[in-house]
């Protein structure tokens, strides 16, 4: 009966301690994420800013949403008229990689661009994906991504300081290499053999019309003669 008793003493001691807390040590709140949110509109276009890192670059932000409204309403007018109106912008810690883009969302590494601040025309890349569109099984990924960076070649903004350029020709490449490596083979192919070839491309590859076929039909040579003829003269 004793240890009952003290059992029951101890417990209403503990209830009393409880009850006892201060009102702020009681109700003290989780640690809350760090976000906030921008809506710019420019000339049609809408941007949603979405900051996940409180210690990102405000002059970093700045260049990235100017890039925006410089190189999509290009992109847009030149590739696809259809494009989206509104696009969002992600600075993610979480996410490990550079950038990744799908159903109009960019998301970014601010690691990356907190180690490579001029490298701004990452957007410019990025958003080209939201540009092209393209469906499912549509054509090779490496055109799609060769596509992006020709893009980028054609319109960064900060190309030059950030040191990105298109790689020299070298005899290991192969078209198939995708970004930079293939971006140069289209610049020389719209130089050299068929202006206007990348829109059809692009084209071809929303419209879920490509075939391996296609390269022929718009310059007369297959894809492997016109890397051939590119490899015995890379001059651009």
């Amino acid at each position: 009966m004793r240890n009952k008793k003290i059992g029951s003493l101890l417990a209403a001691a503990a209830i009393s301690a409880i009850h006892c807390l201060p009102a702020s040590a009681a109700k003290q709140p989780l640690e809350q994420k760090f976000h906030t949110k921008d809506s710019i509109v420019k000339n049609g276009y809408t941007l949603i800013f979405i900051n996940e890192d409180s210690a990102f670059s405000m002059v970093t932000k700045q260049k990235m949403v100017d890039a925006f409204f410089t190189v999509y309403p290009k992109e847009a007018a030149r590739y696809n008229k259809a494009t989206l109106k509104t696009v969002t912008f992600v600075i993610d810690p979480s996410y490990d990689g550079v950038a990744a883009t799908g159903d109009g969302v960019a998301r970014y590494n601010p690691i990356w661009l907190l180690k490579h601040p001029e490298d701004i025309d990452v957007v410019t890349h990025e958003v080209m994906h939201i540009v092209q569109a393209y469906p499912d099984d549509a054509g090779p990924g490496w055109l799609t991504e060769g596509i992006a960076d020709y893009v980028r070649y054609d319109y960064g903004v900060n190309n030059a300081a950030a040191k990105w350029a298109l790689p020299a020709f070298a005899p290991t490449q192969h078209y198939d290499n995708a970004y930079r490596i293939t971006a140069r083979f289209l610049v020389w192919l719209e130089k050299n053999k068929k202006a206007g070839i990348v829109q059809t491309l692009d084209k071809s590859m929303r419209t879920k019309t490509y075939t391996p076929e296609i390269w022929k039909k718009l310059t007369g040579s297959t894809l492997d003669e016109l890397w051939d003829a590119y490899a015995k003269q890379p001059a651009l």
